[in-house]
């Protein structure tokens, strides 16, 4: 009972205790979250009476409680603030959770009682809400193996276990090869490009490090790195590329054989349960439905991406040719290092702006109060105060209390912005507590981001990229905020994968709206508002390199798809994974000698560690309907309390209580249209 997981939390919305959980508590908590849950479907399955709705389903809605408590903050708090004892937890415990859930879903006698209730569902007199969670958990068991055979089922465990066990080295090894990767700088004449703040934030990660009178340039978790398009010092620049692309390929983090184990085992799991392929497994219960679907999306979209991406390129190397001639220094061939320098250098020229001319506008807590807050004021009538008298897990971690329009206690969202060693790379969201009428339980939701910490004293200033990225995951946010279902399964962000980007996409066109950028676009100091003129040319930009963009995206969605598109005998032994990799970017048609894939292979933790196998394609499937949603709100007179009431009623708040594809087709009034996204992206 002195567990703070022992009980559900008594503070504000049940946000988890952070100042009294310690590492130790979380090995009992999850024990003892097994065996109660354990014993909770024991109950289920030795009841007497027939099964019903309630006795079955919603007793397994209700079950698990306190392993979801502990499961929650220990898997969010070891993705962004963990550390050696965690991550040796989590080697524990990954095995031992999967060898959990499958004692679960592959409970003959729980499976008949939910099978019996499906066999009888149109008798059942359910309303559309509990009808999908009635399909909902059957098609878990069934596709987790309820209904193969006990030997079978004997081998797809053990699967389960190694496979839960590799994705959590993957995740260890990307975090420690990224802290490694980390470019350590002696002379400070090398960041010439950077601005005064970054270059303080530099050193402070240095001195983080007990490095003294040095500066680290410490990586993000994608192939190219945001200092590559500021630095002057070419030298530098192909050494963060290299640190960024040679990250688990050798040494004491590699990941070439957990990659070629990861591959096998995925598709001997599916061959087991009757797919070809992995992705042919993972693909049948996502909106696209099939491979084909997903290489049919891919490939319309690359020629026209390459093509643009090829005349960028030739327009650089003649920049940087000019250049040359200039400084009376020899040209070179443009490289994956110099892209984004060069791109900068075009963009001046075609906009006459550069980042450091912006970047004074777009100080941190005003974008988040002015921008991303102000739009969900506008839009759905939320309003947010800061609670500082509530506990966090990390000194830099801000918690806000959400009231919605009639000022009624709606939920609390975390905000965790800076990067740290400790903290995994890239941006994202998660979910504390989910919201669910059925539990009584409002959402507890925080946003992700890895922003360089300044110096004390020195202003937190970001790039459009990181408004953008505020702006991306607030949109998560708000569909876990917003949900408003009576069952935990179907809450929030609990839909396809490749729907789920899709608010957070959608949310990014605000971060670009001129009545949105004009309310938060002010400058640090001064508080004046960016001049029209330059906000004019920061959103004229807006479609500037989606060539290159789009084609290091594709690649990387083409690259996962190959993965997971073998059979168990083509999956290659570790020594040959980096020529698998390279066979299959070949084959995608989107090669270029100076755009590599957003991701390599030994560092695609999307795909080898974070629920997107074979799912990587969602951004560009999810992005159609966000950018069709875009049209819908400019034909509509854009930021209005109208509007945004209407996606919060027919799609923000309904999680998946029905079919995700129906939400979007209802809201929108017809099927999606590829149209406004390649308008967005410059390439129709």
């Amino acid at each position: 009972m002195d567990n703070p997981f022992a009980q559900p939390s008594q503070l504000p919305f049940e946000l988890p205790p952070f100042d009294r959980i310690r590492t130790a508590h979380y090995r009992d908590a999850f024990e003892a979250g097994m065996r109660a849950q354990l014993k909770e479907i024991a109950a289920i399955t030795q009841d007497s009476a027939p099964p019903d709705f309630d006795s079955t389903i919603v007793a397994l809605e209700r079950s698990g409680s306190m392993l979801e408590r502990v499961a929650a903050v220990f898997f969010n708090l070891n993705a962004s603030n963990t550390d050696p004892e965690m991550q040796q937890i989590d080697c524990e415990m990954a095995p031992r959770l999967a060898a959990h859930e499958d004692a679960i879903l592959l409970d003959p006698a729980l499976y008949a009682r939910v099978e019996a209730l499906y066999e009888r569902r149109a008798n059942l007199s359910l309303d559309a809400e509990s009808l999908e969670l009635l399909i909902r958990h059957r098609t878990q068991f069934v596709r987790a193996g309820a209904r193969l055979a006990g030997a079978e089922q004997q081998r797809l465990r053990a699967l389960n276990e190694r496979i839960s066990s590799l994705t959590t080295q993957f995740k260890q090894n990307v975090l420690r090869a990224t802290q490694e990767a980390a470019v350590v700088v002696d002379d400070a004449s090398e960041l010439d490009g950077l601005s005064a703040e970054q270059i303080g934030a530099a050193q402070s990660a240095a001195a983080a490090r007990g490095l003294g009178g040095k500066w680290l340039i410490p990586l993000h978790n994608t192939t190219n790195q945001p200092a590559l398009a500021q630095l002057k010092s070419r030298p530098l620049r192909e050494r963060i590329y290299r640190a960024s692309i040679n990250r688990g390929r050798g040494g004491t983090a590699d990941n070439t054989p957990v990659v070629a184990e990861l591959v096998r085992l995925r598709a001997e799991r599916a061959a087991l349960l009757g797919y070809p392929t992995h992705a042919a497994y993972q693909l049948e219960d996502e909106s696209a439905g099939n491979p084909r679907a997903v290489h049919d999306i891919l490939t319309r979209l690359a020629p026209v991406a390459l093509e643009r991406a090829k005349a960028d390129a030739g327009q650089m190397q003649a920049l940087l040719v000019q250049q040359a001639e200039r400084e009376h220094s020899p040209a070179f061939e443009l490289q994956p290092w110099d892209w984004p320098f060069y791109a900068e250098q075009l963009r001046r020229a075609r906009y006459r702006f550069d980042q450091a001319q912006i970047m004074p506008y777009f100080e941190l807590d005003g974008v988040l109060r002015d921008g991303v807050f102000y739009a969900a004021e506008r839009l759905y009538g939320l309003s947010f105060e800061e609670r500082t008298d509530l506990p966090r897990y990390h000194p830099d971690v801000r918690v806000f209390e959400v009231r919605d329009s009639n000022d009624a206690p709606l939920a609390l969202f975390l905000a965790d912005y800076f990067a740290r060693d400790n903290k995994q790379g890239g941006a994202w969201m998660c979910s504390y507590v989910r919201q669910s009428t059925l539990l009584c339980a409002k959402a507890v939701v925080a946003n992700n981001l890895n922003i360089p910490k300044p110096q004390r004293g020195q202003p937190v200033l970001l790039t459009f990229e990181e408004v953008t990225a505020m702006f991306h995951e607030f949109g998560h946010a708000l569909h876990g905020l917003l949900s408003n279902v009576r069952y935990p399964l179907l809450s929030g962000t609990n839909v396809p994968r490749d729907f789920v980007e899709y608010p957070s996409q959608y949310n990014e066109m605000w971060a670009r709206d001129p009545a949105v950028v004009a309310h938060f676009a002010k400058h640090y100091q001064s508080g004046a508002a960016m001049p029209p003129e330059l906000l004019a040319k920061v959103l004229a930009a807006n479609k500037f390199d989606q060539g290159y963009a789009t084609t290091e995206y594709l690649a990387a969605a083409m690259l996962d798809q190959a993965w997971h598109g073998i059979a168990v005998s083509e999956a290659p032994t570790p020594e040959r994974v980096v020529d698998f990799e390279a066979a299959a970017l070949e084959r995608s048609g989107l090669q270029h000698p100076s755009i590599p894939p957003r991701y390599h292979s030994t560092y695609f933790s999307h795909v080898f560690a974070g629920g997107y196998s074979a799912g990587y394609y969602a951004y560009l499937w999810s992005e159609i309907l966000a950018r069709d949603t875009g049209q819908w709100f400019h034909e509509r007179g854009g930021l209005t309390r109208a509007n945004g009431d209407c996606l919060r009623a027919k799609v923000l708040s309904r999680g998946r209580s029905e079919d995700p594809q129906s939400l979007f087709r209802n809201f929108y009034g017809g099927p999606p249209d590829i149209g406004p996204l390649l308008e967005y992206r410059g390439l129709n």
